[in-house]
């Protein structure tokens, strides 16, 4: 990672240097390094080299030393529904299907339009930034709402050209939510923090013919498909009764897998099924918070990593989760792991950083620009004090990232080497407007 200092050579002007006490790269994996400083410049990363080789090589305009901090790629929530923030604590102690159909599809067809859209999304997005998370990986309607609210706080979204066969206040058939979210695609074609994926609903709410258009969609756009995948024994038993097969047998059989899939959830697996999804080269987006509070159940996770499958890690929506933090997914993913499995080994620190980073933007075809501190790729960044004399000692920085520190240890956030929380806040919001509208949307759902 060191690149000799040519005797002689003037310092090269540049934005930023960090010099945390330690930084993990993700890449090489494993890797924690100590004295080390990162470079950054017009968004990128320009270098990661020891603190000595970094004053001789560079001269930057901004010093920021972090002593007692770790520097890290920052999170990417691979799997969340943004404006369901407006809807936490709404609909808890429910299971999947009675969650839907009693509370939460009732609650949307009365106040999902555009304004839910954009004011939840902003609400969401300014609490992921303060937990560190750079990206988000959107499925909800009126995605254009969703890119208004991540761009005031300067987020990179993700989101979802949703599909559904009922209609809603956004659209009245899956030809239509389609229609409306390719078009949404294009008008915003030139900002560089919004990219796309498709995102059919699940199985159980799509048509065979829509998921056809969605793979020939894919294929042609080279987008993801980002859809929900066997979470409950449910779907699953209902699959097998109105089409014969279990619904990954079904979305195989109708040219849906391959490296573009991102199967959410993915509870409810059987071998041949882990199999299948590693030959196929698909990726898995694991939210354990929400499948333990929807008591859908505990994926085979040791196996999935044991069969090379990539995954990334996913909030889900606040509605069912109910914190879009994804210190608390990682605690939960490792931990849960090895329980399932008996096996204490099973997904350690490193594997599970790297989840939370690298692998959820491999699964977004986005690793050659974020997920790691690679030079080149964009400063998407996080800092994590980890010297507060209520989580010491510190052995392991990695270890203590996914097992002791949590969000409010966060205190800096960066989207292309620009900060955008600090200090514990969102830097481009009041946050008394964010209270304002949670609470203007409470009374709204109330009366």
């Amino acid at each position: 990672m060191n690149t000799p200092i040519a005797p002689g050579v003037a310092p090269i002007d540049i934005d930023l240097l960090i010099r945390p006490q330690w930084i993990i790269p993700i890449e090489p994996a494993g890797v924690t390094l100590s004295a080390h400083s990162l470079a950054v410049n017009g968004g990128c990363i320009v270098a990661l080299l020891a603190d000595d080789d970094a004053l001789k090589r560079f001269r930057p305009r901004q010093t920021l030393d972090l002593p007692g901090q770790v520097l890290l790629p920052g999170l990417i929530n691979l799997h969340t529904h943004a404006a369901m923030s407006l809807l936490r604590g709404y609909a808890d102690d429910l299971p999947l299907m009675r969650w839907l159909s009693e509370r939460i599809w009732p609650a949307e067809s009365r106040h999902a339009g555009p304004d839910f859209v954009r004011d939840g999304t902003l609400l969401a997005c300014a609490e992921m930034v303060r937990g560190g998370i750079t990206t988000f990986n959107d499925m909800y309607f009126f995605p254009d709402a969703a890119a208004e609210a991540a761009r005031r706080i300067g987020m990179r979204a993700v989101l979802g050209i949703i599909a559904i066969e009922f209609p809603t206040r956004y659209a009245a058939d899956a030809d239509d939510y389609l229609a409306k979210g390719l078009a949404v695609r294009d008008a915003l074609s030139g900002n560089p923090l919004v990219s796309f994926c498709l995102a059919p609903h699940a199985p159980y709410t799509v048509a065979d013919k829509t998921f056809r258009t969605i793979a020939t969609l894919a294929a042609q756009l080279e987008i993801p498909v980002h859809v929900h995948l066997h979470e409950t024994l449910h779907e699953i038993d209902e699959s097998l009764k109105l089409h014969g097969v279990r619904p990954l047998e079904r979305l195989r059989g109708l040219g849906l897998l391959g490296p573009q899939l991102i199967a959410v959830h993915a509870v409810h697996l059987d071998a041949g099924e882990i199999d299948l999804l590693a030959r196929e080269g698909c990726h898995l987006a694991h939210c354990p918070t929400s499948n333990l509070k929807l008591g859908s159940g505990i994926p085979q996770m040791s196996a999935i990593q044991t069969r090379g499958i990539n995954f990334g890690l996913g909030t889900d929506g606040a509605a069912s989760n109910n914190r879009l933090d994804l210190f608390q997914e990682m605690r939960h993913a490792a931990l849960l792991a090895k329980g399932a499995s008996q096996n204490a080994e099973a997904i350690g620190a490193h594997t599970t950083l790297r989840a939370a980073t690298l692998g959820g933007a491999r699964a977004l075809g986005m690793d050659g620009e974020i997920g790691s501190l690679i030079p080149g790729k964009k400063a998407d960044l996080c800092a994590v004090r980890l010297d507060e004399w209520l989580i010491q000692p510190c052995f392991d920085p990695a270890s203590h990232l996914v097992y002791v520190a949590g969000r409010e240890q966060v205190t800096h956030t960066w989207v292309e080497g620009k900060l955008v929380m600090s200090r514990d806040v969102p830097v481009q919001i009041d946050i008394s407007e964010l209270r304002d509208l949670a609470g203007l949307w409470h009374t709204r759902m109330t009366s």
